[in-house]
C-alpha cells in the first residue's frame, strides 16, 4: 500500500475545513478545491494547497468527478476524502478513485452500492437478521403490485425513493386513490436528485422516533459508539440532534449497536457509518438505511464518547487500527448539537442570502463551533442553507440545553437571516425539554417558527449593540506598522491598548 502523505478534500464549506484540521492533526497535507464562489472561504486558506475546480454550479465543480481525480493527480495526493454530500455516496466515486490506484477515505464502493440501493439494502438487511420496516424489496413498476402490497400492510404506507435519501422522493400515503400520484410524483423527483426514478413502498409507522448508530470498522473489528437522536425534523431534515437519547436505555442500545454492527458486516463495512433506525413506543426498531459517510452530526457522538471520527477514518485509510478500545463503550455525559441556517422561519423558512457583515461566534467551556463561513463571505443560493453547527456538552441532558441555550443567546450574526431564534424556542420548549419527540414533532408545533414580537426587539437591539462594539473596537485598535522596523512601535501601541 502507497504511504498517505497528502489527502484531497473533495467538499467545501464546514466538512472540508473539519476534514483539513484532522488531516494536520495526522500530519498529513491535506489539499482544498473550490469553486469561484468559495474562492475566499475558510477551508481554502486551511489547507497546504488549494486548487479551483470551476464555477459556483456544482454540477461544474463539486460533482466533476473527472476535474476532482485530474486535482488529485496534479497535487500528487494519494488519498481522496469526500466529506458528506455531493458525490460521497456515489459508488461511481468511490470506484473511480480506486481506478486511478487512489485510496478512498470511506467504506468500498461495494458497500457504498449495496446500501445506496435501498430495496437491495433491505433485502440484504433482512438476510442478516437486521430488523426492517414491512414493505417492498423491488422498485415498484405497476400499481395494480403497489395497492394489493399496501392493502396488506395497511394504510398509511411511504413511497420512498431507491436510490435516495434526505427526504426526497419521499411521500406518505393515507388512502388508496393517493398512491398512484404519490408514486409519480416520488419517482419524477427521484430522478431529478438522483438520476434514478426507482421507488419503493413501506408500512408508515406511526409517530416513531429517528434514532442512529455510529458505527466504526477497520480491517480486523467493527463497534458501534452508541446512538444519536434525530428525531426533531423539518421535512424530513434533522434540525437538532443529541447524544444520547432519552428513550435508549443500556440494555436497549446494545440491541440496537448489535444491529448496527451486522448490517455493517453483511456488506463488508470499513471506515466509519451510520445505521438509522425507526425506533416505536414499545421499543422496537426496525432498519431505515445506512449512510456510508461521515454524518453531519458525528460532534455529537465525539463529545459523548471522546473520539475523533474523522481522524478515525484516515488512520483505518491508512491501514492502521482505530484507537477505539474494546469492550462496552458507555457515553460521557451529554452532547447537542443546533444546525445553524440561513433560513428565515417567520417566512416559511425561505433561503436567505447575504453578506455576513458580523458574527460573534459563542465560547466558554464545552462549546464547539463548526463551520465554513467567516466575517466578508457570501451565503449564496449555491449550496446547502447551513451556517454553521453550534454543539454543546454537559454533564447531563439538562446541563447540556442549559449550556445551549446560553450559547445561542451568545451567538450574532448579521447579513443574513437564520433560524437562530427559532432554535432556541425549540430548545427551551417544555415538550422537547421533556424529550417528548417524534419525527413529526415539528410538524405538529408550526407556532415554533413565529417569533414573538418582543424577541425579535430584543434581537434587533443585541444586533446593534454587536455593531456599535464592533465599530468602537476597530477604531479604538492600532494601526500595524508598515515594516518590521517598526514592529517595536507597534507592540508598545498593542500593549498600551491592552492596559486601557
Amino acid at each position: 500500500m502507497t504511504p498517505i502523505t497528502r489527502v484531497l478534500v473533495a467538499n467545501r464549506g464546514e466538512i472540508a475545513l473539519r476534514i483539513i484540521r484532522a488531516c494536520h492533526e495526522e500530519g498529513l497535507e491535506a489539499v482544498a478545491v473550490y469553486s469561484v464562489a468559495d474562492r475566499l472561504s475558510p477551508h481554502v486558506r486551511a489547507s497546504d494547497l488549494a486548487v479551483e475546480i470551476g464555477p459556483a454550479a456544482p454540477s461544474e465543480s463539486y460533482l466533476r468527478i473527472d476535474r476532482l481525480l485530474d486535482v488529485a493527480r496534479e497535487t500528487g495526493a494519494q488519498a481522496v476524502h469526500p466529506g458528506y454530500g455531493f458525490l460521497a455516496e456515489r459508488a461511481a466515486f468511490a470506484e473511480a478513485v480506486e481506478a486511478a490506484g487512489l485510496v478512498w477515505i470511506g467504506p468500498p464502493s461495494t458497500a457504498i452500492r449495496a446500501m445506496g440501493d435501498k430495496t437491495e439494502a433491505r433485502r440484504r438487511m433482512r438476510a442478516a437478521g437486521v430488523p426492517v420496516v414491512p414493505g417492498a424489496d423491488a422498485p415498484i413498476t405497476e400499481i395494480a403490485v403497489a395497492l394489493a402490497l399496501a392493502s396488506e400492510m395497511g394504510y398509511p404506507v411511504m413511497v420512498k425513493a431507491t436510490a435516495g435519501g434526505g427526504g426526497k422522493g419521499m411521500r406518505v400515503v393515507h388512502a388508496p386513490d393517493e398512491l398512484a400520484p404519490a408514486l409519480a410524483t416520488a419517482a419524477s423527483e427521484a430522478l431529478k436528485a438522483f438520476g434514478d426514478p426507482g421507488v419503493y413502498i413501506e408500512k408508515f409507522i406511526e409517530r416513531p422516533r429517528h434514532v442512529e448508530i455510529q458505527v466504526l470498522a477497520d480491517a480486523t473489528r467493527t463497534v458501534h459508539l452508541g446512538e444519536r437522536e434525530c428525531s426533531v425534523q423539518r421535512r424530513h431534515q434533522k434540525v437538532v440532534e443529541e447524544a444520547p437519547s432519552v428513550a435508549v436505555d443500556a440494555a436497549l442500545r446494545a440491541r440496537m449497536g448489535a444491529a448496527a454492527v451486522a448490517a455493517a458486516a453483511a456488506v463488508g463495512y470499513r471506515s466509519a457509518g451510520t445505521c438509522e433506525f425507526l425506533l416505536a413506543a414499545d421499543g422496537s426498531f426496525y432498519f431505515l438505511e445506512m449512510n456510508t459517510r461521515i454524518q453531519v452530526e458525528h460532534p455529537v457522538t465525539e463529545l459523548v464518547y471522546g473520539v475523533d471520527l474523522v481522524r478515525e477514518q484516515l488512520r483505518i485509510a491508512c491501514g492502521l487500527p482505530m484507537t477505539v478500545p474494546d469492550g462496552v463503550l458507555v457515553p460521557n455525559g451529554w452532547a447537542v448539537e443546533c444546525r445553524i441556517t440561513s433560513e428565515d422561519p417567520a417566512n416559511g423558512f425561505m433561503p436567505s442570502t447575504g453578506h455576513l457583515e458580523f458574527l460573534r461566534v459563542p465560547a466558554g467551556p464545552g462549546v464547539r463551533w463548526d463551520s465554513g463561513f467567516e466575517v466578508g463571505n457570501d451565503v449564496t443560493l449555491h449550496y446547502d442553507s447551513m451556517v454553521a453547527k453550534l454543539i454543546v456538552w454537559g454533564r447531563d441532558r439538562d446541563d447540556a440545553l442549559r449550556r445551549i441555550v446560553r450559547a445561542l443567546d451568545e451567538l450574532v450574526i448579521v447579513g443574513v437571516a437564520t433560524n437562530q431564534g427559532f432554535q432556541r424556542r425549540l430548545v427551551t420548549d417544555p415538550a422537547f425539554a421533556a424529550g417528548d419527540i417524534d419525527i413529526q414533532f415539528l410538524d405538529r408545533r408550526p407556532d415554533l417558527a413565529a417569533a414573538p414580537p418582543s424577541e425579535a426587539l430584543t434581537r434587533a437591539a443585541a444586533i446593534a449593540a454587536a455593531l456599535a462594539e464592533d465599530a468602537a473596537r476597530r477604531a479604538r485598535k492600532p494601526a500595524i506598522a508598515a515594516s518590521d522596523d517598526d514592529h517595536s512601535a507597534w507592540l508598545a501601541a498593542a500593549r498600551a491598548e491592552g492596559r486601557r
